[in-house]
């Protein structure tokens, strides 16, 4: 039987490092005590924030994806697929895919393709082209990458952005196997309500090349994010029932870092153990798209995760979407 494993997992961040005293000065100078919500509520200390003039999501993406190819022994030419997941794409034409295609120097056959769920894209993007090979006899293996700019939307006047985000990629190598390890299922939950709250750019594409002279960060809107939590609950529940398996199936948590109070409610409500829960928010920041994978990433490095592990992957996009993902590593 067929089963898509994720042969290798590599990350790139930038060098400069951010720690909470800076966002605590920032907006002490406007008034506001940002303190409590910065630890408490999202769990920050410390972030990886781009600075160079040549750094950006896609000369990220690029780098970890080297290093991926590096780490699994292969070249650009192995690839019959590479999917870039961002929702901060340096360019849209041509895709950042067609510029990792080139800097990997990848073959003829190699498809491309550029993704966006916002946050919870890498997530999506991984689900939706391990089911592309299960189905495709001619697709074995496919590079995923997520990367944003993070950094670049973050409203500077906004707590929920620039104290919170932070900037880095995530690559991964999926294939075809006939061992029994890999994808095991995925589920969405979609409620467009929150669709208005969060633009980027805050006027439109089109208003940011016309109209250049407009604030373009992003304006994150007051609105209930409690709201997603009862459909999480939900839709982990059903996912794990429909493939036989309880919530003690499961090693690892792979969770959207975007709040440790999130993280938190979801591990009360499940009576998760806390070596289960994979926590990387204090020293990344919020990295959107590769959030939940940046996780794995530093489980599997200090070997809190291992091969053979069963994975459960939850996130949540912008408008708003929820995945949740199983996955045996």
């Amino acid at each position: 039987m067929t089963h898509i494993k994720l042969k290798e997992i590599s990350i790139y961040h930038p060098e400069t490092v951010v720690n909470n005293s800076f966002y605590m000065k920032h907006y002490q100078e406007k008034g506001r005590d940002a303190t409590k919500f910065l630890t408490d509520v999202l769990g920050r200390e410390n972030r990886y924030i781009i600075d160079q003039k040549d750094e950006n999501a896609l000369t990220m993406a690029i780098e970890a994806s080297k290093r991926v190819l590096e780490q699994a022994n292969m070249t650009g030419k192995d690839l019959d697929m590479i999917v870039f997941s961002s929702q901060t794409p340096e360019y849209t034409a041509p895709s950042n895919a067609i510029q990792l295609h080139h800097a990997l120097e990848a073959g003829n056959q190699t498809m491309t393709m550029d993704s966006n769920a916002n946050c919870a894209g890498m997530t999506v993007a991984v689900d939706q082209a391990a089911r592309n090979m299960l189905t495709n006899p001619y697709v074995n293996t496919i590079l995923v990458v997520g990367s944003d700019y993070n950094s670049l939307m973050s409203n500077h006047d906004q707590e929920i952005t620039y104290g919170n985000f932070g900037d880095a990629a995530c690559a991964v190598i999926l294939e075809k196997t006939e061992e029994d390890t890999g994808f095991i299922d995925s589920h969405y939950y979609v409620d467009s309500i929150t669709y208005d709250k969060t633009y980027f750019p805050r006027h439109g594409l089109k208003n940011a090349i016309l109209e250049g002279g407009k604030e373009q960060s992003i304006d994150w809107l007051p609105f209930d994010g409690d709201i997603a939590l009862e459909p999480t609950y939900s839709m982990i529940e059903s996912v794990l029932s429909r493939n036989d398996m309880t919530i003690d199936d499961i090693d690892a948590f792979c969770l959207s870092q975007f709040s440790i109070g999130n993280i938190n409610r979801i591990q009360e409500h499940f009576h998760i153990e806390e070596e289960k829960i994979m926590f990387v928010g204090d020293r990344f920041g919020y990295t959107g798209t590769s959030s939940p994978f940046i996780a794995l990433h530093e489980g599997i490095k200090s070997s809190r995760i291992k091969r053979g592990d069963n994975i459960l992957f939850w996130t949540i996009g912008g408008g708003f979407q929820l995945a949740t993902m199983l996955f045996k590593y």
